[in-house]
């Protein structure tokens, strides 16, 4: 969702050159974290728990049948997950039809009448119970029932009801995998404990990144002096270029050409160390000192003052963004 967002803004010429910055820096150690560390793996909430021991049991889920029984939020987050897993089918069953379709509708799922769970049941590999009834609805004998049909297709079972909507004695049947709440959230509370160990290393490789962020940030102050200085220098070249025109009339137009680029690149090759000292000093004191040095040596204070030179706000810089291209 931020990088949607972050794209959306860029597109419409609403970020600027901090903001720029500041998202892609932060997208891009969120990767280092992602991949160099423990810190997103292993599920840490109910539902995505059931989506990861159900690819530990058949692996591929796309060719996969669900039946989710019930409509409420935790049964629509686990068949959000099992959806983005690509599964083949999702029947919704509920004791109230208008919420079984309203839910079935937004995860583009199958209604499943009420009546229909056993038979639903028999032909569906994984079943999500999550309802709020104060007794199981599905019993032993039911899955016992729906089990004779299947040979030796295993039968996952997700009981995230409380309290529990399938009973206990149904994991002991063969091929029946049946989990309940309390299993997925031991699952959650070790893998949290898990990411936990991973949370040191991480951190350090955020501030690490941090500093450097900052390090760029802080050399923004040193951009209206830099701008000054080459604007000096630049007029001192043409103004010797000027004086020296007489002499030069009879030089070639590619001789000419010539000369502007060799006196151009001098200028550059001048300015290229103070200009990266400058932009590399790590704080905003020592920025403000070495500019102020500048300033006086080359009588830069006109320009360094000026409206469109001043030290730039970098939430709304427009040295060097588009016209349009102001953070917001």
């Amino acid at each position: 969702q931020v990088k949607d967002s972050f794209t959306v803004a860029s597109e419409q010429n609403y970020t600027g050159v901090f903001l720029n910055r500041l998202f892609h820096w932060s997208f891009g150690v969120g990767k280092q974290v992602r991949s160099e560390t423990g810190l997103g793996e292993g599920a840490v909430s109910v539902s995505y728990a059931a989506i990861s021991l159900a690819r530990k049991i058949f692996g591929d889920l796309s060719p996969l049948r669900i039946l989710l029984v019930g409509a409420g939020e935790m049964a629509e987050l686990t068949a959000t997950h099992f959806r983005s897993q690509q599964v083949r089918r999702i029947g919704v069953a509920n004791r109230t039809a208008s919420h079984a379709t309203t839910l079935a509708a937004r995860i583009d799922g199958d209604v499943v009448a009420w009546e229909n769970i056993s038979s639903e049941l028999a032909s569906s590999d994984i079943a999500v119970t999550a309802t709020g009834s104060a007794s199981p609805i599905l019993t032993r004998n039911d899955i016992a029932a729906a089990m004779k049909t299947r040979r030796v297709r295993p039968l996952f079972i997700i009981d995230i009801g409380v309290p529990r909507d399938v009973e206990p004695a149904s994991g002991e049947i063969e091929q029946v995998f049946l989990y309940n709440i309390d299993d997925l959230q031991s699952i959650v509370k070790e893998n949290m404990a898990r990411r936990q160990t991973q949370v040191d290393a991480s951190e350090l490789m955020v501030d690490a990144e941090v500093e450097k962020f900052m390090s760029w940030l802080h050399s923004r102050a040193a951009i209206p002096t830099i701008v000054a200085l080459r604007e000096r220098f630049n007029s001192i070249r043409q103004a010797e270029l000027a004086r020296l025109e007489p002499k030069l009339a009879k030089l070639t137009p590619d001789a000419r050409a010539r000369l502007e680029e060799v006196t151009r690149l001098l200028v550059e090759k001048l300015l290229l160390g103070p200009t990266t000292q400058l932009k590399a000093t790590p704080d905003e004191e020592s920025v403000a000192a070495y500019a102020e040095a500048l300033n006086r040596l080359f009588n830069l204070q006109d320009q360094a003052s000026s409206p469109e030179s001043e030290t730039p706000n970098p939430l709304n810089d427009s040295v060097i963004s588009s016209p349009r291209g102001r953070d917001r």
